[in-house]
């Protein structure tokens, strides 16, 4: 059982930036992709990223492309979501999601392909 914390949601005013953290314990990232998603009160979860457990791989939604960036600290055993120029839009509940996996290059952008997630952290963007 993986058991995923993520951390760094916030208010944060328009324009500006959060980086949110992914923590898994008690295994390492090794052998598994992750991905980010948000959620907002009865709305569906939406991709937001996904990078591959080799780090080589990455992608991103569309409403988020260029400006959110997606990386992994092998030696922290933590993946990152950096998020700069946020929006009204970007308002939301951010889910950590894992997925085992022996493919290196492997990842999804499909919610129902990820095994673990964490209890997700709040962002709120504000005037």
């Amino acid at each position: 059982q993986v058991r995923l914390v993520e951390s760094g949601g916030g208010l944060v005013k328009i324009g500006g930036s959060l980086r949110l953290s992914c923590t898994a314990s008690p295994y390492t990232f090794s052998n598994i992709a992750v991905g980010w998603f948000r959620q907002a009160p009865g709305k569906e979860r939406a991709f937001i990223a996904a990078i591959s457990w080799s780090g080589r791989r990455n992608c991103y939604g569309v409403s988020v492309k260029g400006r959110f960036a997606i990386s992994r600290d092998a030696d922290k055993n933590t993946v990152y979501l950096q998020m700069d120029d946020l929006n009204f839009d970007d308002t939301d509940v951010y889910y950590c999601a894992a997925k085992a996996t022996d493919n290196s290059a492997d990842f999804n952008i499909h919610s129902s392909t990820y095994n673990y997630w964490g209890k997700g952290t709040q962002v709120t963007v504000s005037t």
